[in-house]
């Protein structure tokens, strides 16, 4: 699974990738600061199951932190898009292509107005946040189109001879680089009225299912970047009111950024998502009144500084994963002794012999059963899992 970061230069998208990952990524008030990919490991946020089997975990991989357990998944900051990207502009064809393996996009946006359309810096907040969202729709849209007009000539001559059952099939095939399903274009060929025939469908026709394409197969989250700072809030209300059918979630990447390195260097003792954050060190005025403003402007405002939920929204609302423990009926620490060390994101709908299988082949070619580690009971292969599960499969 990739986590996709989007939007113009300067929005913010590399503090974004920083406070998220901790790694390390220029950041600038200019355009272009990012140019190759940086690519980092974030982590989503779950209730940890160690308390209700009465024991400690110690993670391989991730954390835990007050009872609370962070799961790795990859980000990637690509750089920043700008109109006529679809076209070749800018660093569009390279943006364009470093996204095809994203699983969905974070819109990181600069929802202060500060920067302008091509990410330079203004003096007062006068820029429209509504025109960034229109436009990366907009070119977005305008990729998957030129993708599909590519070989479109070559649809209409073949289904002009040919059953056009096989159409979602051609399309998707079309699509395969971009992670496109089939089932997802059936899906949109339901739900839109589109002519019978392909052979008479219009520019308008193919431009509509090309966004709705663009949205099944890639969502969005609107990351409403740089909050408190002068026309956030308000700005941030008159997008939600204009785009209803979006998903908003506000946050400052800079106050993240800053209350995860002051956790690193011990000053404070901080749990990513929190309303909160204690203080463990002496510190000077000018971090004393950094943090001040951040537990005022934000934490006290918001309840968090956003990362973290828009991290857990990407993963668990849109793309609906879930978090799934390998875990022994009878023993939760592996060879080495750590208790529960591994925990996965696997997607919907999988069964307790797609998690034997995503474990080992073995494990699944030799599967005999599921055993939850909570309950005890027995599971078969068509066991549909269930978000924080805990499993032990036995083999032969």
């Amino acid at each position: 699974m990739l986590l996709g970061l989007v939007g113009k230069p300067s929005a913010g998208k590399s503090t974004f990738f920083r406070a998220a990952t901790l790694a390390e990524a220029p950041i600038a008030p200019y355009p272009f600061t990012t140019i190759k990919p940086n690519h980092g490991i974030g982590y989503v946020k779950i209730d940890c199951i160690d308390k209700e089997l009465k024991t400690q975990c110690n993670p391989n991989h991730g954390f835990c932190i007050k009872g609370k357990r962070f799961v790795p998944v990859e980000i990637m900051d690509v750089a920043g898009l700008v109109k006529g990207a679809s076209e070749g502009k800018g660093l569009g064809n390279q943006f364009l292509d470093d996204l095809r393996q994203a699983d969905v996009f974070i819109h990181i946006l600069d929802v202060s107005g500060t920067t302008d359309s091509d990410g330079k810096q203004l003096t007062e907040s006068t820029h429209d946040p509504s025109k960034d969202i229109e436009f990366l729709n907009e070119e977005l849209d305008k990729w998957y189109f030129n993708l599909l007009m590519k070989a479109w000539k070559n649809f209409v001559k073949k289904f002009e001879t040919e059953s056009e059952k096989n159409f979602s099939k051609a399309v998707a095939k079309q699509f395969s680089g971009l992670k496109v399903k089939e089932v997802q274009i059936k899906n949109i060929l339901r739900k839109k009225n589109f002519p019978e025939k392909i052979t008479s469908w219009k520019d308008s026709d193919l431009m509509t299912f090309s966004s709705e394409l663009r949205k099944e197969s890639k969502p969005v989250i609107i990351a409403a970047n740089k909050i408190d700072m002068e026309k956030g809030e308000a700005n941030y209300e008159k997008l939600k009111s204009k785009f209803s059918e979006s998903i908003f979630i506000p946050c400052s990447a800079d106050s993240e950024l800053a209350l995860r390195e002051a956790s690193k260097a011990g000053l404070i003792d901080y749990v990513p998502g929190e309303s909160n954050f204690e203080i463990k060190k002496p510190l000077n005025e000018k971090q004393k009144e950094a943090l001040k403003k951040i537990k005022e402007n934000v934490l006290d405002k918001f309840g968090s500084t956003g990362i973290q939920d828009i991290l857990n929204y990407a993963v668990f609302d849109l793309l609906e994963y879930l978090a799934i423990f390998p875990a022994g009926a009878t023993k939760l620490s592996d060879s080495k002794g750590n208790v529960l060390p591994d925990c996965f994101l696997l997607p919907k709908n999988s069964t307790a012999l797609d998690f034997a299988y995503f474990l080992h082949t073995d494990f699944g070619k030799n599967f005999i059963k599921a055993i939850d580690a909570r309950t005890k009971k027995a599971l078969g292969k068509d066991y549909k899992l269930k978000h924080r599960d805990a499993l032990e499969i036995v083999t032969r």
